[in-house]
């Protein structure tokens, strides 16, 4: 498509602007969207790629200056199934195949826990599914506090939680102060 402003170059900006509610569409080239205002310069654009990014957080450098990455500490991780190594992964910011992950887990911990402050998905539960989910979470936490109980040999106490966890699984429902009602 040619440049609805010059006519001469092939367009490769499209603006749509909407104003009082009416749409308007048009395509230029480079320069004439240049002329009218409508590229914003990025400054670093170019300059700092994803990739970069990724490599940052994973503790990679660049080594001589040659664009390629090198671990502070060399991990040596390589996927089995693609063979990427952890040093590529960093440099091109994505997974060679699904099998990375579990290839690379325990290293990439570390970078989960700079990006998101936590290496656990820690986002919201849709309130359909929310008490069910609560409910199993809340189960999950007794079984993890019955197997600590039953390792200190606080029978007394393990015994509680075992009966609160199957109430919660039989479909109680705690009400205030621990107590449970049955549905």
């Amino acid at each position: 498509m040619l440049c609805q402003s010059c006519g001469k170059n092939n367009a490769s900006v499209h603006v749509t602007q909407i104003v009082n509610g009416e749409k308007t569409e048009v395509y230029l080239c480079e320069a004439c969207a240049r002329e009218k205002g409508e590229i914003i310069d990025f400054p670093w654009e170019g300059k700092f790629p994803l990739h970069q990014f990724f490599s940052g957080f994973m503790g990679l450098v660049p080594h001589g200056g040659g664009g390629t990455a090198k671990k502070a500490a060399s991990s040596g991780l390589q996927c089995s199934a693609c063979g990427l190594t952890h040093a590529q992964f960093g440099q091109i910011g994505r997974f060679g195949c699904s099998r990375c992950y579990e290839a690379f887990g325990e290293a990439l911990i570390p970078l989960f826990r700079r990006l998101h402050g936590n290496p656990k998905h820690m986002g919201k539960i849709p309130a359909r599914a929310g008490a069910d989910v609560k409910i199993k979470k809340e189960i999950e936490r007794l079984r993890q506090e019955l197997q600590k109980k039953i390792a200190e040999e606080a029978f007394e106490e393990a015994a509680q939680i075992r009966d609160e966890i199957r109430r919660l699984e039989s479909g109680g429902r705690r009400l205030g102060g621990g107590s449970f009602e049955q549905r």
